[in-house]
């Protein structure tokens, strides 16, 4: 029985760019898959865990009652893309309108359970979910109440059907139901969603999978084929590796690193190595770090640990700016696991590509960071680009494969996703009613070779232009469109 199998391998060449299109132009995720592939719009079991209805969220539960067997296989009709016009065409507010607004209703309405304070409850029967921050707070809202349910603001309250929170706590999971309540961000998924998380587990993995015999399954790729060389700084050895690659002369100084704090986001953190002796730097402030720690007489916090990555340097560009693209991991069920694929949209920067510049903006592409350069507010529709503008751009500008952005690039992602998901889902904790929307970060270099840059929980949910207006809103649709 093979671990795994990717959806898009299963068809014929012309079959698979065929789905991607169709996938592409309905904005709709495709299963990723693990023991499910697409076929005919249904789900179909090939392999894994035993399945009943009994273990299956109710819409799911329910599609699989009503369903009929073929070939001895118990066929899963595909949930259906729920109608997000509404929600994706309504008025969406600017992210600091959203957060105000937010505010005001939370205290308009107590402060959501704490000790001393009133709390307003709902005067509804429910369903109940509540959402629990900033990061999408309108359209998850949006879409659940449209659904007939009802928002509540008392964080403490047990009997929710959606938990939605942003920041993971332990009491969210505390008095969870399994089989009957969904919440958001699967407890332990910094294994795939931190730096150190996410390297740790592919290493893991790739050593353990090189010791077994695949015969004529899918090949996995090697890391070093879609992660840049990376060191962990807060390990010994590694850090000292590194520092004596750049001492023997095994690393060129026009050649750039960035270091990345393990479990941060939107660029907070960041720095470039540009010189000898901005390593140099590096090196003497982590060793005070070190003598700091060793210290038993000085309390001290454990220091945020970091991660030194090489820097990609010849990027591809479009219209000389340098860009990233943003997917979507949906891991929907955990038990048993049912995980899809989606695009997202393509992220530049507002300046021309400059590997010497030295603002952060002219090297990290997410929104966060753009937002701090002068031209944003006259360039910021051009900062985001569909999937479709993309192919379009590459197809006009670039001798290579027509459709290379759906066809090779979009199964290359895949590929790269599934592998990391692999590497995880045995440490994931599972239970009925986890599910997850992960960010997964490609960067494309000049030779058209695919890097994953990084693997983000709750990622941004802003829709600060109109083509976030129309991507976001769809892909949270799609996502609760599975339960809901």
């Amino acid at each position: 029985m093979r671990d795994t199998i990717d959806a898009t391998v299963l068809q014929p060449e012309q079959e698979r760019r065929g789905l991607a299109n169709a996938a592409l132009r309905q904005h709709t995720m495709m299963p990723l898959v693990l023991g499910f592939w697409l076929h005919d719009r249904t789900w179909e079991r090939l392999a894994g865990e035993q399945m009943s209805s009994e273990s299956l969220p109710e819409p799911l539960s329910k599609a699989r009652n009503d369903g009929s067997k073929e070939d001895n296989q118990t066929l899963l009709p595909l949930p259906p893309v729920c109608d997000a016009t509404r929600v994706g065409t309504q008025e969406v507010k600017p992210m600091k309108v959203q957060a105000k607004e937010e505010n005001k209703k939370r205290r308009a309405r107590g402060s959501g359970g704490k000790r001393g304070k009133r709390v307003e409850e709902p005067q509804s029967s429910g369903p109940f979910f509540y959402f629990g921050g900033g990061n999408g707070a309108e359209i998850v809202s949006a879409y659940c109440e449209k659904k007939g349910w009802t928002r509540t603001y008392n964080k403490h309250r047990e009997d929710f059907k959606l938990k939605w929170c942003e920041i993971k706590s332990s009491r969210t999971y505390l008095n969870f139901r399994e089989g009957q309540q969904l919440v958001y961000q699967i407890p332990n998924n910094k294994v795939l969603t931190t730096k150190i998380g996410l390297l740790n587990s592919l290493r893991e993995y790739e050593r353990v999978s090189s010791k077994v015999n695949h015969g004529r399954a899918i090949r996995n790729l090697k890391m070093k084929e879609f992660i840049p060389t990376t060191f962990r700084l807060d390990v010994k050895e590694e850090r000292e590796a590194f520092f004596a690659r750049q001492q023997g002369g095994k690393s060129n100084y026009t050649d750039m690193w960035i270091c990345k704090p393990t479990g941060l986001n939107q660029g907070r953190g960041i720095f470039l190595l540009r010189t000898a002796e901005d390593v140099a730097a590096l090196k003497l402030k982590l060793q005070r770090k070190c003598e700091l720690q060793n210290d038993t007489k000085v309390f001290h916090r454990q220091p945020q640990a970091y991660v030194v990555q090489h820097y990609i340097q010849k990027p591809l560009l479009l219209k000389e700016k340098k860009f990233d693209v943003r997917s979507y991991l949906l891991i929907a069920c955990t038990s048993p696991y049912m995980v899809f694929f989606r695009h997202g949209y393509v992220r530049l920067t507002c300046d021309p590509y400059d590997p010497d510049s030295r603002n952060l903006s002219a090297h990290l592409t997410n929104q966060c960071m753009q937002r701090k350069n002068p031209l944003y507010s006259r360039v910021k529709e051009d900062t985001v680009w569909t999937m479709e503008s993309f192919n379009a751009y590459v197809n006009e500008r670039f001798s290579i494969a027509r459709d290379w952005v759906l066809g090779a690039f979009t199964r290359c992602m895949r590929q790269i996703m599934t592998q990391c998901f692999l590497a995880v889902k045995s440490k994931l904790d599972r239970k009925l009613g986890f599910f997850d929307l992960i960010g997964c970060d490609f960067m494309v270099d000049q030779n058209f070779k695919v890097w994953l840059l990084e693997m983000n929980c709750n990622p941004a949910l802003h829709v600060n232009c109109e083509v976030l207006k129309k991507v976001i809103p769809n892909t949270i649709a799609e996502t609760l469109g599975k339960f809901i």
